[in-house]
């Protein structure tokens, strides 16, 4: 582009400007009112401005400075319990024989008051548990009971039963 063709299309821009109302209007107002006019279009580009660019950065800051409070208390709160945290890693978790798995689970739900209806053994060395209807609290320190010794739940299967007892039939493992 050169020279030439940037005037040839200056000069229609500059005619048109000339000849457009807003121009001829804002040439018949006063001096105060063009300086009112002036005034109020600098206050609408600031108000734009900080609702655009401000606003925005000042409500990030905000989001910013409560995630790094949350952040610090979760990190004060993290090395508080360490020490606990690192007691629990050091202790020698209880070993259980795959072997002794279904004499266990038998003992122990003798001793919680629990009849067992059905057991069954897998190949991969888990153990299937159907027990006769027997109360929820029950049920739940027997849970308690069998994690302690080192035995996990794999799977659980509860339902209702008549007087507010509880069906379980269970899929027990030696936890790892």
């Amino acid at each position: 582009m050169n020279m030439g063709s940037l005037s040839d299309l200056k000069n229609p821009l500059a005619t048109q400007l000339e000849s457009s109302v807003l121009l001829q209007r804002w040439r018949a107002l006063a001096a105060r009112e063009r300086l009112a006019l002036a005034g109020l279009a600098l206050f609408l580009v600031l108000v734009v401005l900080y609702l655009l660019l401000w606003q925005p950065a000042r409500q990030g800051v905000t989001a910013a400075r409560s995630a790094f409070e949350q952040q610090r208390a979760l990190h004060a709160y993290l090395q508080v319990q360490a020490p606990a945290a690192r007691g629990l890693a050091s202790k020698p978790r209880t070993s259980l024989d795959p072997a002794r798995l279904q004499g266990l689970v038998t003992a122990s739900a003798a001793e919680q008051g629990l009849a067992v209806e059905r057991l069954d053994s897998d190949a991969d060395g888990s153990l299937q548990v159907s027990l006769q209807p027997a109360p929820f609290a029950q049920l739940l320190r027997w849970f308690a009971a069998l994690e302690h010794q080192g035995v996990q739940i794999a799977e659980a299967s509860l339902a209702r039963s008549e007087d507010n007892r509880v069906t379980a039939r269970l899929t027990l493992q030696v936890a790892l």
